[in-house]
């Protein structure tokens, strides 16, 4: 998804392909089998222009919200302080994050 939304255009299969064999190692198969479970989804929507283009039917921030939101739903069971509570135990938020985190909470008399 990523290779399409900076692509800012459709892409045909092949220039996918070849972007993430090279940035990924990815074999053909495994970008085809991806690019067809993305489109049987809604997700990516397939153009017939001599060969199929492809382009992304959600935006990269909408994608990032479903996933959060499946995140939270999937593995802290609908909890989203659950989540906060494992990064910050888990070193994973900086001193900075907290802070940042602590003015975004602070409710005002």
């Amino acid at each position: 998804m990523r290779v399409l939304w900076r692509a800012g255009d459709a892409l045909p299969v092949t220039e996918i392909r070849e972007t993430l064999q090279k940035s990924r190692g990815w074999e053909a198969t495994t970008v085809k089998t991806l690019v067809s479970r993305l489109v049987s989804k809604g997700v990516l929507r397939q153009e017939k222009r001599g060969v199929f283009y492809y382009t992304p039917q959600i935006t990269e921030k909408e994608y990032s919200d479903w996933a959060t939101h499946d995140l939270i739903s999937r593995i802290y069971h609908g909890s989203a302080r659950d989540l906060v509570a494992s990064l910050v135990r888990s070193d994973g938020l900086s001193r900075d994050d907290l802070i940042e985190l602590r003015d975004m909470f602070r409710v005002e008399d």
